[in-house]
């Protein structure tokens, strides 16, 4: 195990643990967290422990939405420059350039098949993420992507509506009227401080972030796009999807063309998978296997 540092496209500096297997290994999951975490999870730590028995390495790394608030370190023509940064104030659309930088990163230390794995708004961003890279035709470095992990990826959007319920259209135009941006939604608006940026991003300019709705009428292009094998779990404690878990398992089953889709729940798991770790792991090994 040992601390690596590596930049985004943008040139913020990022920081990841690497956990390394004893075995030399072309293998290594990348992990993007979600909101408010870190690299420092139980969850990594498990899962990279049955990675390294099984002769792959893991990289976790903390991306610019680490924490709450924090301040993130950015390379320009005139300096290393601070910006303030964190889950608070986090633009979701720039985990592109944090989770390509991780992939660059895992290429120049000589590793040839990557899986991604989110958690979370971290699978948002994966996602979001695999579509840009085709769209831009960049196979270089989808050539690389050989499995794409999601665990408890969840419609943001909508889970926001149902969460402010009547306050919604409110706090939506609350938002849209506002000046500064960078200020602070009402305590009440979401379930940490969040800037009205952030705020607006998940309620109104999310057609980039909107892509797990799962209802009836919806098709689920962004995740078909995904052309990998493609795994993706949920708890059913307190996990924030709308559906009941056999419901929502059944509709995105019959909604994934991926002839190499692994969809399941872990009975008993809540949306981190506290207590349940393991067993998320072992099931992550032996997909890749």
């Amino acid at each position: 195990m040992k601390i690596v540092k590596f930049k985004s496209t943008d040139n913020v500096i990022l920081d990841g643990i690497l956990y390394e297997s004893n075995m030399k290994t072309h293998d290594i999951i990348i992990s993007v967290h979600g909101m408010s975490s870190n690299c420092f999870k139980d969850r990594d730590c498990i899962i990279s422990k049955y990675a390294n028995e099984n002769k792959i390495d893991y990289l976790c790394f903390n991306n610019r939405g680490s924490e709450l608030v924090k301040y993130i370190k950015k390379e320009t023509e005139n300096g290393t420059l601070k910006e303030v940064a964190g889950t608070t104030y986090e633009d979701v659309l720039d985990g592109y350039n944090d989770i390509i930088g991780a992939i660059l990163e895992a290429k120049k230390l000589g590793y040839k098949n990557i899986y991604l794995q989110g958690h979370s708004l971290g699978c948002t961003k994966i996602v979001y993420t695999y579509n840009k890279l085709k769209e831009e035709n960049q196979t270089d470095i989808l050539s690389y992507i050989k499995g794409v992990i999601l665990l408890s990826l969840i419609d943001i959007p909508a889970v926001l509506k149902i969460y402010l319920g009547d306050k919604y259209i409110k706090y939506l135009e609350y938002a849209q009227k506002s000046e500064n941006k960078n200020d602070l939604m009402p305590k009440d608006a979401f379930i940490h401080p969040i800037s009205i940026k952030t705020f607006l991003r998940y309620s109104k300019d999310n057609k980039d972030i909107d892509f797990a709705r799962y209802g009836k009428d919806d098709k689920l292009l962004e995740l078909n796009n995904i052309d990998v094998p493609l795994f993706m779990r949920w708890g059913n404690v307190n996990e924030m999807v709308l559906q009941k878990l056999d419901d929502l398992v059944k509709i995105v089953k019959e909604k994934i063309n991926n002839k190499n889709a692994d969809i399941d729940y872990i009975n008993g798991a809540d949306h981190g998978y506290t207590g349940k770790e393991e067993i998320v792991a072992k099931q992550i090994i032996e997909f890749i296997k």
